[in-house]
C-alpha cells in the first residue's frame, strides 16, 4: 500500500467553493476508472473553513503512478493553483488498518 496525506488551503471562501467543485468532477474520474485507488477521500476541516485534507491509498506505487498520468489528474493539478495558498504534502507508509486490501 501506498498513502497520501494532503492539506490544501483555499484562497477564500469562493475559491473553496470553485476547489470544491473542481474536486467532486476529478473524483468521479477516479471512481470510474482507478481500480487500483483503494481509497480517495477528501474531508473539510471542522471550524476551518478554508482547508480540506484528502486521504488517498493506493494498492501500490505502480497505482499511484497510473493515477498521476491520468488527464484529469493532470487538469486537477494545473487548475487547483487558481483557487489554492498552500498545499503540504505527506507520503504515507501504511501499517495497519481495517476495511483495506492488504490488511496487515
Amino acid at each position: 500500500m501506498f498513502g497520501l496525506m494532503v492539506r490544501f488551503t483555499c484562497k477564500d471562501e469562493a475559491a473553496a467553493a470553485a476547489f470544491d467543485e473542481l474536486v467532486t468532477r476529478t473524483g468521479e474520474h477516479i471512481r470510474a476508472n482507478e481500480p487500483g485507488t483503494v481509497i480517495y477521500a477528501v474531508h473539510r476541516v471542522d471550524g476551518r473553513p478554508l482547508e480540506r485534507i484528502f486521504y488517498e491509498l493506493y494498492r501500490d506505487t505502480a497505482a499511484f503512478e497510473v493515477h498521476e498520468s491520468q488527464g484529469y489528474v493532470r487538469e486537477f493539478l494545473e487548475e487547483r493553483e487558481r483557487y489554492l495558498s498552500s498545499t503540504q504534502v505527506d507520503r504515507l507508509d501504511f501499517v495497519s488498518g481495517k476495511g483495506v486490501d492488504g490488511e496487515r
